[in-house]
């Protein structure tokens, strides 16, 4: 079994993960210390300040030499570059291509990538363009002014959140998402929408993704009991590959969207999947997004890793996970736009990096992927952060914050970003006994009143937390910070030699699910354990009542 990291590294690392327990973020933020300006990093609009972490200078010079023995650098470029770095699928990883400016040869499979991508964005701009200037129509004549989503995954979670967290430069289309088999989700969605007037998408590689054609149908049976069959053809499009069972479906041929297999599901937000958003936001939006997302790219390629915001992030992370215990963190982001933003990103960590076995094929005997979660500030802070605060959980934070509102409305803004300031400065620097006691007294306390809460109104500090700071929410900026996170979650991947892009953990349970399906359906469970019949038995039976 192979450590992800040399004997002399890891005995390092352990014993500075040992000194820094008895460090405090106090100590290490003493004035005159200058970490601020040590560990602060601007990369164009982004300011990273991640000075209030427990580590040190030390502590970053080793975990820069494990980046550098990792061959990530390489790595890079292979992905870049359409080498298959998903070994166990075959595949190559090119999201990056998606949203590339780079005009350079770029081949998989004989594929020239650049000009399949640049045809299906220029299908796609011209589709919007038509929907938006009402030269595609409804079946009865009248424009679109609403569109529902129907994917799962990957073709939901990060299109959703990219539309919610760009409400603000919306152009007039009403979007909506549905994802869960859960008849409750497509049926109160559909109240929602005329349908003389909503445009279905349907989002499925192999369009035969179970929740995703399930509510597909369902949307279907739903048109056409309003306005008949034939206005299927007018009212639904695809995100497929699959062409056959597209147009048997009733979804006309020049209205399938095309991607491909060297885009991972949780990275496709970019592609064609992407049609949602930019039917929102407008062609010209999207193109900035996709910009945005380039603009990280270049500097994640280029930078120094010493310079680079998901490499630092990526190391950051590793080290608490590995070193300091810590088992999950939260991505907290002081802006309700970016609401959903954190549970996009479950996937895309969770889903990549919730890996046991390395690239040897090999158990591993370390940590890989750490639980992620979060909400938005400052709702977060009336629900767990009591638990980041006090609890016996180390719990490290990314806090994410804008200089400027896009609804600037009285002094809501201040408000919010003076708690953004205030929290990392709360969980970093505590409260001791003597600074309690001392509030205490003067707030008239008696000494049997100060005793009793005392303990209760210490805080301990020394709580990590990385602060980004953003100019404003953009399309461009909302780019940027996407694949800033997308990269790290590679990076990490890459210092635990995992593969990052397959996902066979989702297959069991979806597999037993198919199986289990013709038993509900014929009323009788067969052989499973004793748990899952007994239970099964007891569902089809009340079922019967």
């Amino acid at each position: 079994m192979k450590s992800y990291l040399s004997t002399e590294l890891e005995s390092k690392l352990k014993q500075e993960a040992n000194t820094l327990r008895e460090l405090h973020l106090r100590e290490l933020l003493a004035p005159g210390s200058g970490r601020f300006e040590k560990m602060s990093l601007r990369v164009d609009d982004f300011f990273l300040d991640y000075s209030k972490n427990l580590l040190r200078g030390e502590t970053l010079d080793l975990l820069l030499k494990l980046a550098n023995e990792s061959g990530l650098k390489d790595q890079i470029e292979k992905m870049f570059t359409g080498e298959k770095i998903n070994w166990t699928e075959n595949r190559a990883v090119l999201h990056t291509a998606l949203r590339s400016r780079d005009e350079s040869l770029l081949e998989v499979d004989g594929l020239n990538v650049r000009e399949a991508v640049s045809a299906v964005l220029q299908k796609m701009e011209a589709f919007c363009a038509e929907v938006h200037e009402g030269r595609i129509l409804s079946s009865t004549g009248k424009k679109f002014d609403t569109v529902v989503n129907i994917g799962i995954g990957g073709s939901d979670l990060g299109p959703k959140m990219v539309v919610e967290a760009l409400d603000h430069y919306g152009c007039g289309i009403n979007v909506h998402f549905v994802s869960n088999v859960d008849g409750t989700h497509v049926a109160q969605t559909l109240k929602k929408c005329n349908p003389e007037t909503t445009l279905f998408l349907v989002a499925s590689k192999t369009f035969t993704t179970q929740e995703t054609m399930t509510n597909g149908h369902s949307a279907r049976d739903w048109l056409i009991e309003n306005l008949g069959e034939k206005a299927v053809q007018d009212h639904f499009v695809a995100m497929s590959t699959n062409i056959e069972e597209v147009t048997r479906f009733g979804i006309r041929e020049e209205r399938i969207f095309e991607f491909w297999d060297f885009v991972g599901g949780r990275y496709s937000l970019w592609s064609a999947i992407g049609l949602p958003i930019a039917l929102f936001l407008g062609f010209e939006r999207f193109r900035e997004l996709l910009d945005g997302a380039y603009a990280m790219d270049e500097h994640f390629r280029n930078a120094e890793f010493d310079q680079s915001l998901p490499v630092l992030l990526a190391l950051i992370g590793l080290w608490y996970n590995n070193f300091m215990d810590a088992q999950s963190y939260a991505i907290l982001p002081y802006d309700q736009y970016l609401h959903r933003f954190a549970a996009h990103f479950q996937q895309v960590d969770m889903e990549s990096n919730g890996k046991s076995v390395n690239c040897d094929n090999e158990p591993v005997d370390y940590e890989t992927g750490p639980i992620l979660w979060g909400e938005p500030g400052t709702n977060g802070q009336h629900a767990f952060y009591q638990l980041i605060h006090q609890g016996s959980k180390l719990i490290p934070c990314d806090f994410i914050g804008f200089v400027e509102s896009l609804n600037p409305l009285s002094d809501h803004h201040n408000k919010l970003m003076a708690n953004y300031f205030a929290q990392t400065e709360a969980l970093a620097m505590g409260l001791t006994e003597d600074e309690v006691r001392v509030q205490l007294k003067s707030e008239g306390k008696s000494e049997d009143e100060i005793n009793k809460l005392l303990n209760h109104k210490v805080f301990s500090g020394n709580r990590p937390t990385n602060s980004l700071l953003i100019d404003k929410l953009s399309p461009a900026s909302l780019g940027k910070l996407v694949a800033l996170y997308e990269h790290k979650v590679f990076v990490q991947g890459i210092l635990w030699r995992l593969n990052s892009f397959d996902q066979w953990g989702v297959e069991l349970g979806k597999k037993l699910a198919k199986s289990i399906l013709s038993e509900i359906e014929s009323g009788k469970a067969r052989d499973h354990d004793e748990s899952t019949t007994g239970l099964l038995t007891e569902f089809l039976n009340r079922s019967k009542n």
